[in-house]
């Protein structure tokens, strides 16, 4: 394939001649234009590979910055956003800060550098309660994780009100002895807020907390915790898929029966929490709804750079299955 050397040497001027040709810049003579023009046709060179990558030219990348690939939330949103993207003519590059603040601000620069048309982004802790400092001057819309007291695009869903129900579901089941496992940040500290609610207006004192990180392993040892103490708890709310599946582990490997034993919720509707017995009772959260609207505003702020920004929070659904009721 040729490159934009080949055409400087066919046309006999600079690459630096050849860059402004093609971004279409000002005071390049019609002979120049028309040599570099006429190399770039017998060559076959694709000017828009080089003129996409320049600050001059828009950009059909979206840059699209995910807090965990192998969550499968964050998998069903990324999907939803690729599919969406193509649809619009861009193609996505993807980058996992794996929840490192320093790994996402480097992607974030990288991004800026390979001149993307705009960002989305579920940003770490930090970048959430730094934002305004990031001034990267790019479209950028943010999702799952709020961000407050600042003017930007962002898309979440009403986790306050989605534990609320998830923990009266488990109240009106019977359960006298509900346990949560919560991450310490973000959408751990609004579904913590709606779990506790629900559990005090139904009476109970002191709802029993544990904070963990949102992971298998971590959702796996905070219930084995749980369930070794005395009194044991009846039923156990998981803050997201990953804790959920490693409560799973622990209630199985102790030798307890789901929902007798133990009841056991949480959040995201993974395929396979509908092939274990009992199937499990989650909060289902709308990804493919949330990776549509991200593109839908990444691309209106791309168009219109100085629309007012859009805060959009969406419902989710309880799917009430056998983890959560008790026979009669």
């Amino acid at each position: 394939m040729p490159s934009i050397k080949d055409v400087a040497a066919e046309s006999g001027v600079s690459t630096a001649t050849v860059s402004r040709v093609l971004s279409n810049k000002p005071y390049i003579t019609p002979g120049v234009r028309d040599r570099v023009m006429a190399a770039v046709q017998k060559l076959g060179y694709r000017p828009n590979q080089v003129a996409r990558s320049l600050r001059s030219q828009q950009s059909t990348t979206i840059g699209l910055i995910v807090s965990d690939v192998c969550n499968p939330f964050f998998t069903d949103v990324s999907r939803t956003v690729e599919d969406c993207a193509y649809n619009q003519g861009y193609s996505v590059f993807l980058c996992n800060s794996d929840g490192d603040e320093k790994k996402e601000l480097k992607y974030l620069h990288e991004m800026y550098d390979k001149n993307v048309a705009g960002i989305i982004i579920s940003p770490t802790k930090k970048t959430c309660d730094n934002f305004s400092r990031l001034d990267l001057k790019l479209p950028m819309v943010v999702y799952d994780r709020p961000i407050k007291g600042c003017p930007i695009d962002s898309i979440t869903i009403d986790n306050v009100d989605a534990a609320y129900q998830l923990a009266q579901h488990l109240v009106a089941s019977g359960y006298k002895h509900i346990a949560g496992i919560f991450i310490g940040e973000a959408t751990g500290i609004e579904r913590r807020e709606g779990f506790e609610k629900a559990l005090k207006e139904a009476g109970f004192v002191q709802p029993t907390v544990v904070i963990t990180r949102s992971t298998i392993s971590s959702g796996y040892d905070a219930t084995r915790k749980l369930l070794t103490q005395t009194p044991r708890p009846d039923a156990i709310f998981a803050t997201d898929n990953l804790v959920l599946e490693g409560s799973m582990q622990a209630i199985i490997e102790l030798g307890l029966k789901i929902p007798t034993d133990v009841g056991l919720v949480g959040f995201d509707n993974v395929s396979w929490m509908t092939l274990v017995q009992p199937p499990l009772t989650v909060i289902r959260q709308p990804t493919d709804e949330i990776g549509r609207m991200a593109v839908d505003l990444i691309m209106r702020r791309i168009e219109d750079p100085e629309r007012p920004p859009l805060q959009v929070i969406l419902k989710s659904q309880l799917m009430i299955r056998g983890s959560s009721i008790l026979p009669k």
